[in-house]
């Protein structure tokens, strides 16, 4: 038989001859596991880099833009936030290139865009939620393809199977069950994560974006020949 840390990579059974095979279909269900849970973490690690704060609110231009706004820069603002791509420079872009419209079009523009980079995002983890609920669903699978190899095994020894012989399908089960588990426990934590840490972050950048139009309303016809300019 197999050493422990094996029974974890490889499913075997033991025939009524004593002779050890290979499960095939229940060794396949192990790696497609060990698979999923490599793509998992590889697909969790990226999604946590891209959804840093850098890259949806990062300080240091959110300083730069509050300094540009309080001195009345209009134009240092658009150009600041021309070439950023940090969900707060293009929301604010897209609300200052709006100004000649008037500031309930600004208002509009920044709800607008606001909602469709969040959704943007929010559609990225998706594969993190769908990953997290397939996995358990393939161990579970795994587990009744045990089950049935272990009941196989007393069906072909007559109702009187050793009990090594029932541990080959029992093990199986054991096993899929496990690796379905881990694959599923961090991309669901991760995805719940990263999703609150998206929904605040977008938050933050909607609100800022406001307060900017709400401080600049007195000033719209300035504003507006200065974005015109």
């Amino acid at each position: 038989m197999p050493g422990f840390g094996g029974a974890f990579f490889w499913s075997r059974s033991i025939g009524p001859d004593g002779v050890v095979q290979t499960e095939w279909f229940g060794t396949g269900l192990i790696w497609l596991l060990l698979l999923m849970s490599v793509v998992g973490i590889g697909y969790l690690l990226r999604l946590a880099s891209a959804s840093a704060r850098r890259h949806i609110a990062p300080p240091e231009l959110m300083e730069r833009i509050d300094e540009a706004v309080r001195d009345g820069k209009w134009r240092k603002v658009l150009a600041l936030t021309e070439q950023d791509d940090s969900d707060f420079g293009i929301v604010v872009h897209e609300a200052f290139t709006e100004a000649p419209k008037g500031h309930q079009t600004m208002v509009e523009r920044v709800q607008q865009v606001s909602a469709g980079l969040a959704t943007e995002r929010f559609r990225q983890l998706e594969p993190l939620n769908v990953l997290g609920q397939v996995a358990p669903m393939v161990g579970l699978f795994g587990t009744v393809y045990g089950m049935i190899v272990a009941f196989g095994s007393i069906v072909a020894s007559g109702g009187n199977a050793d009990p090594v012989a029932l541990a080959g399908g029992i093990g199986t089960a054991l096993v899929t069950t496990f690796w379905g588990l881990l694959v599923a426990i961090p991309a669901l934590a991760g995805y719940a994560l990263l999703r609150n840490r998206v929904d605040a972050l977008e938050i933050e950048v909607e609100v800022r974006v406001l307060e900017y139009l709400d401080r600049l309303e007195p000033q719209e016809a300035d504003v507006a020949g200065d974005v015109a300019t």
